[in-house]
């Protein structure tokens, strides 16, 4: 069997874009929320609740990320969208009193008044987006999360951010999280990306510095979880399953994966410990963390290694297969071809939904839908990624991507900032 790339293959490329095209036709008109954000979807593509539904930082940031993308790419509906959830994030979520952006929030106001690093990251992410697309709010949203971040959460000590604090900036507990950094280095890369500000690239290195080059390789590339206020490990952490999952978590390896290489990218490819940090992770995932009989990711691992939570999500196959194409590019071989190859087999398999649409967001055991912690389809952000990420280069964010094929196409026009 061959093992030319699959995304050179005109077919493949073009499957791909009818699987993206299939996403933003899922989401963009059922999720939209009159009364303001988005609302979360069943399986069916129905509204779950449309009674005063809870709206949470990231569903909102996400969509404006991805119809940003949308807008970049042409699909006519993504400007709108783009401007519901950045209205929606300033007017809505962002404390005017104290500061900061609310976790969640209902027509009544701040459900979850918690300011969560997890969620302020998102906040960057879209701002940087929907700089790219020229929306106006963007940089009074650039410029006051940014403010945040760096008042509020960043400790220097460190390199990272702290997890959450109340409302009024009162701290909560001495927990630290690598979730939250990771999608910080995320928006941080993005929002060098929108501005050409190095400072976010600087805060960026520093954090995977930490969470990878330090914790991740002293446990043999298992990128570790939960951390106490001095970032010493705490294997006994338990929280909640959703977000902070106890154990390890496979398709946290893939996302530092990509996002290693994405980094080292753009940071002029002169951080020699990068790479082979990348293709550590991307191993470790498929040698401990995919489900040999079946296939397919396991949510989470205990310290064995053995499975603690046996669902197969979404979100890590779609990972898996954005790490895959960022190493076929930076580290080509036929073993990351092969598991570009695998993991995309498992979600034409067994995650994407032909009769209704959209993507199956949890498997059990069996590859049967289940939906122990997900009750519908209520997230673009990870499957539209995975589709469009191998169509791209791979030496930045894909919202780059698209702005710097724009430019190509349009010599003479004025250029966006580096």
């Amino acid at each position: 069997m061959s093992l030319e790339s699959w995304r050179k293959r005109p077919y493949h490329r073009q499957w791909l874009r009818d699987q993206a095209n299939g996403l933003f036709s899922f989401f963009q008109n059922r999720s939209f929320n009159p009364a303001g954000g988005f609302f979360d979807l069943d399986v069916t593509g129905r509204p779950i609740a449309t009674d005063n539904p809870v709206r949470g930082i990231p569903g909102t940031a996400r969509m404006v990320h991805c119809f940003a993308i949308g807008s970049l790419l042409g699909r006519p509906g993504s400007d709108p969208i783009v401007d519901h959830g950045m209205q929606f994030l300033w007017n809505r979520h962002r404390d005017r009193d104290h500061g900061g952006y609310f976790w969640t929030v209902d027509d009544n106001g701040p459900s979850d008044s918690r300011k969560q690093g997890y969620g302020h990251a998102f906040v960057l992410l879209a701002a940087s987006s929907a700089r790219l697309v020229g929306h106006p709010l963007a940089d009074r949203m650039l410029a006051d999360v940014t403010e945040i971040l760096e008042t509020k959460f960043w400790e220097e000590g460190s390199g990272a951010i702290a997890e959450e604090f109340n409302a009024d900036w009162s701290p909560i507990a001495p927990y630290r999280g690598q979730n939250s950094n990771m999608h910080l280095t995320e928006a941080l890369m993005a929002a060098f990306e929108a501005t050409g500000e190095r400072h976010y690239l600087d805060k960026a290195e520093r954090i995977a510095d930490l969470i990878i080059r330090r914790r991740a390789a002293e446990n043999g590339y298992r990128v570790a979880e939960h951390f106490d206020d001095e970032w010493q490990l705490d294997k006994s952490y338990r929280g909640d399953q959703m977000f902070r999952p106890p154990g390890t978590t496979p398709g946290h390896w893939l996302e530092w994966s990509r996002l290693i290489l994405q980094l080292w990218s753009l940071g002029g490819e002169r951080i020699d410990w990068m790479p082979a940090a990348a293709e550590a992770l991307f191993a470790q995932a498929v040698a401990i963390g995919w489900d040999e009989t079946r296939g397919g990711f396991f949510y989470n691992l205990d310290w064995n290694d053995s499975p603690d939570l046996p669902l197969k999500l979404w979100w890590p196959a779609a990972e898996g297969a954005g790490a895959a194409a960022f190493l076929c590019d930076h580290r080509p071989s036929a073993f990351h071809e092969q598991w570009y190859r695998n993991i995309w087999d498992v979600i034409a398999r067994h995650f994407i939904d032909d009769d209704r649409g959209g993507w199956h967001e949890e498997l059990d055991e069996e590859m049967r839908p289940s939906h122990t912690l997900f009750a519908g389809k209520a997230d673009i952000y990870h499957a539209l990624q995975a589709c469009l990420i191998p169509l791209y280069p791979s030496t930045g964010s894909l919202t780059r991507a698209l702005v710097n094929e724009l430019d190509a196409r349009a010599p003479g026009m004025p250029q966006h900032p580096q």
